[in-house]
Formats: C-alpha cells, structure tokens, sequence
C-alpha cells in the first residue's frame, strides 16, 4: 500500500487577537428550495490578506461575530470547515468557501438562535467579516492523494470538506474511487446535491450515495442511516473497501462515527479501525455504544472529525 503522507499546513496566521478582514462575495442557499433547514454556501474574497493560497481542503477557517454575549464579554470564535478546493473557489486561489447552517432550537420553551450561523447567513455580497485561521492538520487528503480509494461519510454541513475534496480529485485526472455516502432527514434537507449527481453522471468513478432516514424504510423496517449504506450499498462499496489503498473519511454530527466502525467491523473491514482490549476479538454485535468510545478508535486508514 501507498505510504500516507499528510502534508504540512500552515496554521494559525490569523489569531483571534489578531484577525484579518474579509469580504462575502456569494451567500446562496445549497439545499432544495423546498427544505424547512436553512443552508448556505458562503464564499469570501481573502484579497489582500496571508490566507491566499495558503489554506488547503480539510482545514478551516474561523469567524468572529460581532457584538457581546449576555455577560457583555465579546462573542467566541467559531471555526467554519472550508468547502472549496486548495485551489480555491472557482479554482480562484482568494476565494475561500464555506457551508452553514443556520442554528434555530427551542430549549426550554424559548426560541435559541446560534449567534455565528445566523450573522453569516444573513451576510450580503460586499459585507465584511472578521476572520482567522486557517486550523486543522489532520482532516487531509494525503499528498499523493491520486494513488488512494476514498470512500467519504458525511451529515449535515460535514459534507463541505468533502466538497472541496472532491472537486480537487475529480477536476486533477483522478483514476481512482470515490464513494460519498450523506446522510440527511429529508430529500430536501440533501447539501450541494445537484452538483453530485451532475458529477456521478460525468465521472464513471464517483458514487453519490444518499440515506434518507425519514421518509422510505429499510426491508426490515429499519431507517436508512450512513452506515447502513455499508451493508445496503455493499455491491459498489465492498470492492472499495477491499482494496489496500482505500481511505475512509467520516465528517459530521458526533456520534455517527460509532455506527460506522460497528458497521464496518461487522462485514469484516476491521483494517480501517484500532481496537483496544476485549474489543480485538469481540463479535462486533456485542459492542457496547458507551465502551466503544474507548476501545474503538479510527486506524491509520480512517479519518474522523466529528462535532
């Protein structure tokens, strides 16, 4: 197998202490028209600053809103994964995209809407923002990213890496296969899906996978979840899985991780995990949800990062 090599990233030329300016040139929504959840596709002009050219897919970027929070100190760094290629957007290298969802929960009776989500969603082109950045060192395709398989698990805004991650493969003469599986409530809350199946469609080795875990049941009266893909779609991700330089990337709402490595183990693709303890021989129906948080851990072939 190819040897994994990340590669080296710059982090951190922007502090919090020490922000730069940037200025949105495109906020659009990136969902059906039809979803009650609000997503959008954020893009900033960096012009001018040290994050042109010099932020890689996988990495973010943070935002700092403006104002103070209710004990009057100002409002915390949030941090944004970028959603366009190393290239950058367009393959412009000072334009850096972005996905949000705008956060509105009722806690307690009370409407909670989330400070960052809100201020970028309701940015118009010309705004500018405070930014840092970029962080993140290890959610990367490796540097001889053309001689790996990926095989790419996503919810919600965890898809806007893989994104970017996508458009540099397939847009470089790519040879290999990619599978991206996403996972969402509704058809109308899927991200960016007009785009993926216009790319499923123009390229033979990319496959859009979608679980819906709303609407259709499985035959067995289960949900469609991301990891019941491993064993609903095992026609076109087995061959994937099998090969020795295949990567799995998983992005999205914490939690999910834990039933993709069972899921995994359970068809016998226990090379992408490290298992601790008891857990090395342990029929993976046994697992426990809680124990598996210490002795099931991502191995040298997976990548996680989870919120």
């Amino acid at each position: 197998m190819a040897e994994i090599t990340l590669p080296e990233v710059e982090l951190n030329i922007y502090s919090p202490k020490d922000p730069t300016e940037i200025t949105v040139v495109e906020n659009y929504v990136c969902t059906k028209e039809s979803s009650p959840n609000f997503v959008r596709h954020v893009t900033f002009d960096v012009s001018g600053t040290d994050l042109e050219g010099r932020v890689r897919i996988g990495q973010s970027i943070g935002i700092l809103p403006p104002g103070n929070d209710e004990r009057g100190k100002p409002h915390k760094l949030r941090l944004y994964s970028v959603s366009s290629p190393t290239v950058g957007e367009g393959g412009e290298s000072h334009l850096i995209s972005t996905t949000v969802k705008r956060t509105i929960e009722e806690l307690d009776g009370k409407l909670y809407t989330g400070v960052c989500s809100n201020y970028l969603a309701d940015l118009k082109p010309g705004d500018k923002v405070k930014a840092t950045g970029p962080s993140g060192k290890r959610f990367l395709l490796p540097e001889n990213e053309k001689d790996f398989n990926y095989v790419f698990f996503a919810t919600g805004t965890g898809i806007a890496p893989f994104r970017g991650m996508i458009m540099e493969l397939l847009e470089s003469d790519y040879k290999g296969k990619i599978a991206l599986v996403f996972g969402a409530a509704y058809r109308t809350d899927l991200i960016y899906p007009d785009y993926f199946m216009e790319m499923e469609k123009k390229y033979d080795n990319f496959r859009y996978i979608a679980k819906i875990s709303r609407e259709d049941r499985r035959p067995d009266g289960s949900k469609y979840y991301v990891q019941t893909a491993i064993e609903d779609e095992e026609e076109i991700l087995d061959p994937i899985f099998s090969q020795e330089n295949t990567l799995v990337y998983i992005c999205g709402i914490k939690g999910m991780e834990a039933g993709i490595y069972k899921s995994l183990a359970k068809k016998g693709f226990s090379e992408y995990l490290l298992l601790k303890g008891d857990y090395v021989d342990m029929d993976p129906d046994e697992w426990d949800w809680e124990e598996m948080r210490r002795n099931v851990k991502p191995g040298a072939r997976c990548f996680e990062e989870v919120y």
